[in-house]
């Protein structure tokens, strides 16, 4: 089988492409492992930036639908100190510039745009070659291969495609999320709920942080970051959830009970996340024919931008394609120059790790001044 593009992953980043390339009239067909689009839970809230996700979503005339699927008041972002004092809080004027939208109905609309043979689900990679000229095959786990002239990595983190491009393999960046979610929050939990508030809030402190969003309904989404070693995490045994809550409780003995009840009061077991990273400024020599985008191409620990990263990149790319229709490495090599630039500039996420998790002044004052100079 002969595709003219060929996707790999349908994610975010995949799937815009896929729209932008659609937009254009330029066939397109995506391949992902995942059996169907209700496969896997999507993840949480994203907040979708005007200088980059926006940008994706305008490209691939998905303006109208992605303001229908906005939860108003999320933008709100509380600063705590571990004792549950609020230090700073910003409230959602509506006038931000960061909407907040869950990541599964974002999704939805991108494949809502598509048509339904775009996507071939249960497709997972197990092997990628060159063929010359510009080709290359794709081997599926069932056996299947596909050929293309165009084969674009939008697999994440454990990208099959990055092979052909790049020796580099991520590596974990010495901190982790545990994940917990707290359902039904204001009548089952409502210190919880009360400590944050109607959008985000974050307590930092060296070496850790708790970070919790109210997502859509009434459900707080907490992610508990922890410096520590793989080893440290590896001797919890997760699959025995009271006891791997309380494992990780114990690091944040001290705090404020309302706090520490995003931790021991979650409504389904806890979820380790560790954090990997592709080197800084992962670059590549141009290959004839495969390119790469979002975190396949410059994974890196989360700071607020990946997914508007990895749309962003699949838009620029898409409208590359559309400007260059006769000559796909003219194409390919403008979009990589910007693409390489676009992800080397440091992240501006406000409430992002202002000096590493893991540095003494990673503290909710330090944080404080850090938006207060930003406000000048």
């Amino acid at each position: 089988m002969h595709t003219p593009v060929t996707v790999i992953g349908a994610g975010l980043g995949g799937l815009t492409l896929a729209r932008v390339l659609h937009v254009h009239g330029i066939p397109v067909t995506v391949y992902e492992a995942e059996s169907s689009p209700a496969a896997r839970t999507q993840g949480g809230m994203l907040d979708i930036h005007d200088y980059n996700g926006q940008l994706a979503l305008n490209a691939a005339g998905l303006m109208d639908a992605f303001h229908a699927i906005v939860i108003e008041g999320r933008q709100a972002m509380r600063l705590v100190e571990s004792d549950g004092t609020v230090l700073h809080e910003m409230a959602d004027d509506g006038t931000g510039g960061r909407p907040e939208v869950q990541r599964g109905e974002l999704r939805r609309i991108l494949l809502d745009s598509l048509p339904a043979d775009t996507v071939r689900w249960g497709c997972k990679v197990s092997g990628t070659r060159v063929l010359g000229e510009g080709r290359h095959e794709v081997t599926f786990a069932e056996g299947s291969t596909v050929v293309t002239n165009l084969l674009v990595g939008a697999d994440g983190a454990w990208s099959r495609v990055r092979p052909l491009l790049s020796d580099a393999t991520p590596e974990y960046v010495g901190t982790s999320f545990v994940e917990t979610y707290l359902f039904d929050a204001d009548t089952r939990h409502p210190a919880a709920a009360k400590a944050v508030g109607g959008g985000s809030m974050i307590a930092p402190a060296p070496g850790k942080e708790i970070f919790a969003h109210r997502e859509s309904g009434d459900t707080l989404h907490a992610y508990v970051a922890l410096s520590k070693p793989q080893d440290w995490f590896a001797a919890i045994d997760f699959t025995d959830a009271a006891a791997a809550t309380a494992r990780i409780a114990a690091e944040f003995d001290g705090w404020a009970p309302e706090l520490t009840a995003l931790i021991t009061d979650g409504d389904i077991a806890p979820v380790l996340r560790p954090h990997y990273a592709l080197p800084t400024e992962h670059r590549w020599v141009r290959v004839p024919g495969v390119t790469l985008l979002g975190d396949a191409a410059h994974l890196a620990a989360p700071n607020g931008e990946g997914a508007n990263l990895a749309m962003l990149d699949g838009s620029e790319l898409g409208k590359a394609l559309a400007a260059h229709p006769d000559d796909i490495e003219d194409a390919l090599t403008e979009y990589e120059r910007a693409m390489f630039a676009r992800s080397a500039e440091p992240a501006a996420f406000e409430g992002a790790e202002v000096h590493g998790i893991d540095s003494e002044n990673n503290t909710a004052q330090a944080m404080l001044k850090m938006i207060t100079e930003q406000g000048q």
